[in-house]
């Protein structure tokens, strides 16, 4: 499927700030069946842009705007071609006594430890042990966690933010992807099973049932031996397929944000986020 997105974001200030030093993970991998053909980042007003590999080697694109200003556009076009990959749901894969050996492996020891947003506490133990009850497999036992946030939280856009920690979402009972996504991190980190956040975007061709569509989107990846870091979307209850675009992994969503920096002057602005996510096949 070859796809083009296009990611605007616009801030707004209530007077003129200075200084803004910003970094953006916009631009799609080219990995596990997904390859970027092309990625353009443009910012008014202008600036110098330059760009490096992060610690879990997502793309990093950096710009600083020292002069005056009371907006800022951050405008990103991708072209991606994404294939399936997608691991099924009654797949058999590895037993969970095989978890010890990934504790030992360098690519899963960040991303079973608690982090910023998620946390490894005995509640999430608890809720994890009950989601898996009876599992054996290391995917049926994610598979399992995936579909037990799916069918026991409500999905409400807006009712979070994206400094919401996993706790919170826990006693709410709801949240959107970004969330489903931390909790299901925190209950396979409490089990050892390696699994770590991913940003994304997710096509709904036909304006079909899935949610989170047409915008930013947030799953998790986890590592099973022998297949490697394989994704679930428990926002949809769902591996992630040839609909999903990739753009950065890491433990959690202050990893990966889309947009960040710091700037000097009046904490008062706004932010308008609009994502378009657009077939390029013949007659999609």
């Amino acid at each position: 499927m070859k796809l083009q997105v296009v990611h605007r974001t616009a801030y707004g200030y209530a007077t003129p700030v200075k200084e803004s030093f910003n970094e953006a993970r916009l631009q799609p991998v080219t990995a596990d069946g997904q390859r970027c053909h092309s990625f353009l980042l443009k910012t008014i007003p202008a600036a110098r842009l330059s760009h490096y590999l992060d610690f879990f080697l997502n793309y990093v694109h950096f710009f600083e705007i020292t002069e005056p200003h009371d907006k800022l556009s951050v405008e990103s076009i991708s072209e991606v071609t994404t294939a399936p990959v997608a691991l099924p749901c009654d797949a058999l894969t590895a037993p969970l006594s095989r978890l010890p050996e990934c504790a030992s492996m360098e690519q899963c020891y960040d991303f079973i430890q608690a982090s910023a947003y998620v946390s490894l506490s005995p509640e999430v133990w608890h809720l994890a042990v009950d989601a898996c009850q009876g599992q054996t497999d290391i995917w049926q036992s994610a598979v399992a966690i995936m579909r037990f946030i799916h069918s026991e939280f409500a999905y409400v856009p807006f009712s979070t933010d994206v400094n919401t920690h996993m706790l919170e979402v826990l006693a709410r009972r709801s949240g959107v992807c970004q969330d489903f996504a931390h909790v299901m991190l925190g209950m396979l980190r409490t089990l050892k099973i390696p699994a770590r956040y991913v940003s994304g975007y997710l096509y709904n061709s036909a304006g079909g049932p899935l949610a989170g569509a047409q915008a930013s989107h947030a799953w998790c990846e986890v590592f099973v031996p022998d297949h490697g870091w394989r994704a679930l979307d428990p926002t949809n209850n769902q591996p992630a397929d040839e609909r999903y675009i990739k753009l950065a992994v890491g433990r959690d969503y202050a990893d990966v944000a889309p947009l960040k920096g710091h700037y000097k002057g009046t904490p008062h602005r706004t932010m308008q986020v609009q994502v378009q996510i657009h077939s390029l096949a013949a007659g999609g």
